[in-house]
């Protein structure tokens, strides 16, 4: 896609519609911006192929996992037309790191000192009882390959310029 990107030194951060329609982007991102520089942010609003090739995983080789919702259609209902958050993270390592920020998937099991066990309020358990996907919050790029397809996802060619290491070395930390 892009030619010479450090794609370890890049994360895209998603913040899912509870954490926007909660106004905890803010905080969110104020937090994330500790331990990355935070290159851009914005609200979308995603299109159905935006949701569904974003959670490809969810659809294909991980659909057995969830038995006690249609993936397909509760990511239809949260995401399709609702708020969401994205950014562009820079700085050494930055998807490693953010994961680790990030916690445990399921907020009731992360610890306090993470985004999700900090700003979380669903469980696992709960969202199983209502047949629907868990609300967590927050999602990073699981690796500089997932960074590199994240941001074509929603970035795009079109903002390739957001990746020119000189409009980021300055305000980088670490």
């Amino acid at each position: 896609m892009i030619g010479a990107v450090d794609w370890t030194r890049w994360s895209v951060v998603l913040l899912k519609p509870d954490c926007v329609a909660r106004g905890l982007v803010d905080p969110v991102l104020t937090w994330i911006g500790l331990q990355v520089t935070l290159v851009d942010r914005r609200i979308v609003i995603p299109t159905e192929a935006q949701i569904f090739t974003h959670y490809h995983d969810l659809l294909t080789t991980r659909l057995a996992h969830f038995t006690w919702v249609d993936v397909r259609a509760d990511l239809r209902r949260t995401y399709v037309g609702q708020p969401v958050g994205i950014a562009l993270a820079h700085g050494p390592n930055a998807a490693p790191r953010l994961r680790e920020m990030l916690g445990h998937f399921d907020p009731a099991q992360a610890r306090p000192d993470t985004i999700r066990g900090r700003f979380g309020n669903d469980s696992l358990r709960r969202a199983k009882a209502e047949h629907r996907l868990i609300a967590n919050v927050i999602h990073s790029s699981d690796d500089p390959h997932g960074a590199e397809r994240e941001f074509g996802i929603w970035y795009g060619p079109h903002e390739h310029h957001l990746l020119q290491p000189s409009a980021t070395a300055e305000r980088s930390p670490r």
